[in-house]
């Protein structure tokens, strides 16, 4: 679960991370990095789509400015994955309520 999230910093079962974060059912990948910085491309979900999830929630930054590309959408709805995509906060409470219901995946970027 995600215990808290502020500006650059997230903490996810009483460990705090300061780099964006993929949340797996089953861990944490840290220092996620995009091919494009702020848009979410079709690349950048490799081994995120062969964990099969039902749910990807994707956090935008604090104001949200990072985008999933329409094209990334496409690929994840063409999966029949549900798609979430809100400000990083919002993701988090959106991940935290999901997770004890569903096989969800979270991407955060926590920053811009």
């Amino acid at each position: 679960m995600i215990d808290s999230y502020d500006f650059g910093r997230v903490v996810i079962d009483g460990k705090s991370y300061t780099s964006d974060v993929i949340i797996y059912p089953d861990g944490v990948r840290d220092q996620w990095f995009r091919r494009e910085g702020h848009k979410l491309c079709r690349d950048d979900l490799g081994d995120v789509l062969d964990k099969e999830p039902e749910v990807i929630v994707v956090g935008t930054g604090n104001p949200g400015l990072m985008r999933v590309l329409p094209e990334t959408e496409k690929l994840i709805d063409s999966k029949r994955i549900k798609l979430i995509v809100q400000p990083t906060g919002e993701a988090c409470r959106a991940y935290n309520h999901l997770a004890t219901t569903q096989k969800v995946i979270a991407l955060l970027h926590l920053t811009c």
